[in-house]
């Protein structure tokens, strides 16, 4: 029974010295932890077996998650070249995007531009739904579209994916409970972690999901 692995890794840290809700603009890249958390993820992929014999390597189209997939990327090629084989390419995928949010450009705290002002507040009637962006049913039809398709392209192979909590989440909680509405606070997919997913290819059926936190001592 052939089954392949989906290994979805959350960015690293951003940097955001202004706590803005940045959900998709562009020019929020990895802050200097958030490398070091990206090559502390690398070098836990490159070097475990479970992980290292990857196929593919997808990532969402912003900055953050491009800047973590290429760190992936070249220690991955790295432990390749020893083993000579062919260097893999990180491919885009807008599927894999953040989730679209009404308060992107608003700031956590106060002062201009801050959540709280002119009403923004009002939006914040129904966190499972949620109430003030993408529905978790768009976010899981994506996800499960891109990943499904991934089943199906590479049986019996492993790929690593690299995405967004909501995302994340959004996906394993659908996969796991049959329904994707949560709550964002119960999320379980800390900044360069690994959510590793396992399908039967034949059936597509989940066979088991497992968590790794390489990055979380990266200080």
């Amino acid at each position: 029974m052939p089954a392949t692995t989906i290994h979805f890794v959350r960015h690293g840290q951003v940097y955001n010295p202004e706590h803005v809700l940045y959900e998709r603009l562009p020019g929020f890249h990895l802050s200097e932890r958030g490398v070091r958390m990206a090559q502390a993820t690398a070098q836990f992929v490159a070097e475990n077996p479970a992980t290292q014999s990857l196929a593919a390597i997808y990532s969402s189209p912003l900055d953050r998650t491009k800047e973590t997939a290429d760190i992936v990327c070249q220690a991955v090629n790295q432990a390749r070249r020893v083993r000579q084989e062919k260097p893999l390419s990180v491919q885009f995928d807008q599927r894999l995007i953040e989730a679209g949010n009404n308060f992107r450009g608003k700031r956590i705290g106060r002062g201009d531009g801050a959540l709280w002002r002119d009403g923004n507040w009002r939006l914040l009637t129904n966190l499972m739904k949620p109430s003030w962006g993408e529905s978790y049913r768009s976010i899981a039809s994506r996800m499960t579209d891109f990943t499904y398709e991934q089943v199906a392209r590479y049986p019996g192979q492993q790929i690593l994916v690299v995405s967004h909590e909501s995302p994340i989440w959004t996906l394993r909680h659908l996969l796991e409970t049959g329904r994707p509405e949560h709550n964002m606070f119960l999320r379980h997919a800390a900044l360069a972690s690994i959510t590793s997913i396992t399908f039967d290819s034949s059936t597509q059926k989940v066979l088991g999901i497992t968590y790794a936190d390489p990055a979380g001592g990266v200080q």
